[in-house]
């Protein structure tokens, strides 16, 4: 797994410019994944649109080449997550990676009361991110003042729980899932339910199910990209650029506009209408008659002058 391999296809941007659903496994970090990416298929320009927890696995959303450009349209979206709670240790890294801090008798904990706790933290809620994080201070991650002993503890900030439910007891254990807004720790959830039943704990498992709308369905496994890439056959797991922005209003360019496009001449109301509803959604797809993303564009209140907000090339 340490070659690069060269991929072949009918059209080679439709395989280079677009989004890899992938399946992380445990125990590797995601910098790793996107590590492995570029190793399997021989591309340098890969990213992701949110850190998962070495420790943690599931939905990994990961631009290539052109599509690295969109990752500003999926950082804030919704995610969800499945994890378990296992009450009575808590440990510094609020998950089962840490160092054990304090252990607490768990004892038999009504089922009514730990209802009413997780009812607690639905909605907007103020939560501490952890100070093993990937948040920085004066430029420098959080977790490495925490390793070196010198931990950083953040304000706190709101977060929105739009789903939490109980899918299982099985004490010390809860299987939960949740819904959330981008920036919410799931470790800290975790351990704030803990504290909040009297008993502390800490997330022992956790799987990302969707993000941005992408779901556990769509992904594809490490293994199994190496095995598409040593076939050539890439193009069947790649997300076309223009599909990805699924819920973005999108615009189809003559060959005039298109040739506007191409040279970043200014676009105004003239060369094409806000399609209905642009003012909850000010951005708008363009793409070619074969579905290729040209650009991105932002309209602004007035709706008269259009600003750029990428432009991608094709030959």
């Amino acid at each position: 797994m340490n070659e690069a391999f060269s991929i072949e296809a009918h059209n080679k941007n439709d395989v280079f410019d677009g989004l890899l659903i992938i399946d992380k496994p445990a125990d590797l970090t995601s910098a790793a994944v996107v590590r492995r990416i570029k190793r399997l298929t021989g591309v340098n320009k890969v990213g992701h649109t949110g850190t998962l927890d070495p420790f943690a696995t599931g939905v990994m959303i990961c631009p290539v080449n052109q599509a690295t450009r969109l990752a500003q349209f999926f950082l804030n979206g919704c995610k969800t997550y499945r994890a378990t709670l296992r009450l009575g240790i808590e440990t510094d890294t609020q998950d089962l990676t840490g160092t054990p801090t304090a252990e607490h008798p768990v004892g038999d904990i009504p089922s009514e009361l730990i209802e009413r706790v997780f009812d607690q933290f639905k909605g907007t809620i103020d939560q501490v991110p952890p100070v093993y994080s990937a948040l920085k201070h004066k430029g420098i991650p959080l977790y490495k003042y925490a390793r070196a002993g010198k931990p950083i503890r953040k304000a706190a900030r709101q977060v929105h729980i739009s789903l939490l439910s109980i899918r299982s007891v099985r004490l010390p254990e809860i299987d939960f899932e949740v819904e959330c807004s981008s920036g919410t720790y799931i470790r800290t959830l975790g351990a704030d339910i803990g504290a909040a039943l009297g008993c502390g704990g800490h997330i022992s498992a956790l799987e990302r199910i969707s993000s941005c709308g992408f779901t556990s369905a769509q992904t594809v496994s490490l293994d199994r990209l190496e095995d598409l890439a040593r076939a050539g056959r890439l193009a069947e797991v790649v997300v076309p650029m223009a599909e990805a922005l699924r819920d973005m209003p999108s615009h189809v360019a003559d060959p005039a506009l298109q040739e506007k496009i191409r040279y970043g001449r200014p676009l105004t109301g003239e060369d094409f209408p806000p399609p209905n509803g642009v003012e909850s959604r000010p951005n708008i797809k363009v793409t070619d008659a074969e579905n290729r993303l040209l650009t991105i564009i932002h309209i602004p209140e007035n709706k008269n002058e259009y600003r750029y907000c990428c432009v991608f090339h094709f030959p």
